[in-house]
């Protein structure tokens, strides 16, 4: 014998629809929810401050091991130094940190104003409180905007620093015909004019063959790229922070303006 077909009535077929309907209407709704550029700036700023911490750390190992070798043959000339970049990379691990936790607040603050602005959970509703955690989180992440302007200029002190190395060296391997008004050997980098290691410190500078020694190093290589990376990382996490700003301040007056009670009056 054959097995009974099973029929479904027109209203079966019916509420079948109105449940993928629903289902359709639920996760449009939930999209539409999501904060797109938090989330955008988020993923940007992890990538920025993740790129500018770890190649920072490891491009300033390298500055100590290049400076102890080849510009300082006394520990002492640059303890100063070395005391200062094991600041540096302590306050790396802080500033890792701060971010991805700033990070996460900042997203799960930019789901909740955007819900709000939306009215994703039904009527809109906000309390003083939440306005003004809302307006902190805008003060403070022009803070850190500010901040990181600076911090952007700051890594491209090494940048320049090695390019010069850099251009020194290729000027000696690659001397331009008849351009060149002085011997190759009195060629020099003198990186106590930079700060980095004090005056009476010796030899402080390298010239003709040794610069080419200490261009042609994977110390160098690797801490020269490492520093473009970390520079490039704090132009990305400046950007993500502008981002952050537009956000925060967009969804801050939105939600000033729409909790006035005579708001659809004046609009």
């Amino acid at each position: 014998m054959k097995p009974a077909l099973e029929t479904t009535t027109p209203e079966d077929n019916r509420e079948l629809s109105q449940e993928s309907k629903g289902c359709f209407e639920c996760c449009i709704k939930c999209l539409g929810g999501v904060p797109y550029a938090s989330l955008v700036a988020t993923i940007l700023c992890f990538s920025g401050v993740a790129l500018f911490c770890g190649c920072g750390h490891v491009a300033l190992t390298k500055v100590e091991r290049i400076v102890h070798m080849y510009f300082s043959n006394n520990p002492s000339d640059h303890v100063m130094l070395v005391d200062v970049i094991q600041i540096m990379q302590y306050v790396i691990y802080g500033v890792a940190s701060f971010f991805f936790l700033y990070g996460i607040i900042l997203l799960a603050e930019g789901f909740y104003t955007s819900s709000a602005v939306k009215e994703i959970h039904g009527e809109f509703k906000t309390t003083a409180c939440g306005r003004c955690i809302s307006g902190m989180f805008v003060f403070l992440t022009y803070l850190l905007g500010i901040a990181w302007l600076g911090v952007f200029g700051f890594s491209a002190v090494p940048v320049f620093i090695y390019y010069n190395m850099w251009s020194a060296c290729q000027t000696i391997i690659s001397p331009p015909t008849g351009n060149l008004t002085i011997p190759i050997d009195e060629i020099c980098m003198d990186v106590r004019q930079f700060g980095i290691i004090p005056w009476n410190a010796t030899p402080g500078k390298a010239c003709g063959s040794t610069l080419t020694v200490i261009c042609n190093t994977s110390e160098f290589d690797l801490s020269y790229h490492l520093f473009i990376v970390a520079c490039a990382g704090a132009g990305a996490t400046v950007i993500a922070l502008l981002i952050y700003m537009m956000a925060t301040t967009y969804n801050f007056a939105v939600l000033k303006f729409k909790s006035r009670e005579d708001c659809c009056t004046k609009f």
